[in-house]
């Protein structure tokens, strides 16, 4: 196929994606829409912002992604209206659904309906190579970790995994990028990272400086995987130039979300142009190849959109009931 022929098929599709939205029921829908993602230098700002501009492109709209402390705070922002879209992890969903959310504890966050899911948010852990830290094992009392913004997923989490392995630490918040700053000016020994991978911040690193990616042992993993809602994962040697094999971690799913009271017909075609390009959801960020229908499964705690489950019902997917409204 010859570059003119790609580019006239390219257009062509786009013509398609937009004709079949303008058919869509538009009289309620919002003139603008924002993405709550997460601190620059991590994957939820580059897939959440990504996503937005490719949302607002194909349905003719005003919307882009914004900078957010991350799953808890765009539970808080999309719960109240304050943000139509967002980005969260499991873990924090059930907490605000429960009422435990850190930002407002007490406030069931019932107003937050899932789309479609993401990835998996491998917890990982890097520092400077010579550190001499190669293990969790190896990091000293008292060592200064980056666990990325407050409130945010790592921020939760990870501060509670290092103390249940019996790590002694002094914690630091700040984005991403400013946090790989840190630690390569040595004003921080360790990041502990809860992000997708490849984490923009860490291939940064890399570039610059020799780092160590630290994994878990199998025993490590197991017991984390017993404490904590997370599951076994593996880190491919692929992600980064640092790894020669596969690095054990732990996991938690990340799904975009909206308020339930979003129209439906908005949401559906959001989800439809969003599940049915992920050639161009990849080309976004590389982690979105999980981003595909297979994955609903791992959503147990949040009910889905009317406008999702209509886009699942179609195209053969069924949806619990007790996962709808």
């Amino acid at each position: 196929m010859s570059t003119t022929t790609r580019i006239l098929t390219g257009t062509l599709a786009g013509a398609m994606l937009v004709a079949g939205s303008a058919q869509a029921d538009r009289s309620e829908w919002p003139e603008s829409f924002t993405v709550g993602t997460a601190s620059q230098g991590g994957t939820y700002f580059v897939y959440g912002s990504g996503w937005a501009n490719m949302i607002a492109d194909e349905l003719g709209l005003s919307g882009g992604g914004e900078v957010t402390g991350g799953p808890n705070q765009n539970l808080a922002l999309v719960h109240t209206g304050d943000l139509a879209l967002g980005l969260t992890t499991m873990g924090p969903a059930a907490e605000a659904k429960a009422g435990q959310s850190p930002l407002a504890p007490g406030v069931p966050m019932d107003n937050v309906c899932a789309l479609f899911p993401m990835y998996e948010t491998p917890f990982s852990i890097t520092t400077l190579a010579d550190s001499g830290i190669e293990s969790i094992s190896d990091i000293p009392d008292g060592a200064t970790i980056g666990f990325g913004p407050a409130a945010s997923t790592s921020d939760t989490y990870f501060p509670k995994i290092l103390e249940e392995l019996g790590v002694d630490f002094e914690r630091r918040n700040g984005g991403w990028n400013d946090l790989g700053g840190q630690l390569q000016d040595g004003l921080i020994d360790v990041i502990a990272f809860a992000a997708g991978i490849p984490v923009p911040a860490v291939s940064q690193l890399e570039v610059q400086t020799d780092v160590n990616i630290i994994e878990f042992t199998e025993e490590e993993q197991q017991q984390i995987v017993d404490a904590f809602p997370v599951s076994p994962f593996q880190i491919p040697a692929s992600t980064y130039q640092t790894l020669e094999e596969d690095a054990q971690a732990v996991s938690m799913w990340n799904f975009t979300i909206g308020g339930c009271d979003l129209p439906e017909d908005f949401v559906y075609e959001i989800t439809k142009l969003s599940l049915e390009n992920n050639d161009r959801m990849r080309d976004i960020h590389r982690s979105a190849q999980f981003s595909v229908p297979e994955n609903i499964q791992y959503n147990t705690v949040l009910p889905f959109h009317p406008g999702a489950v209509r886009w699942y019902e179609e195209n053969g997917y069924e949806i619990p009931e007790d996962q709808q409204l």
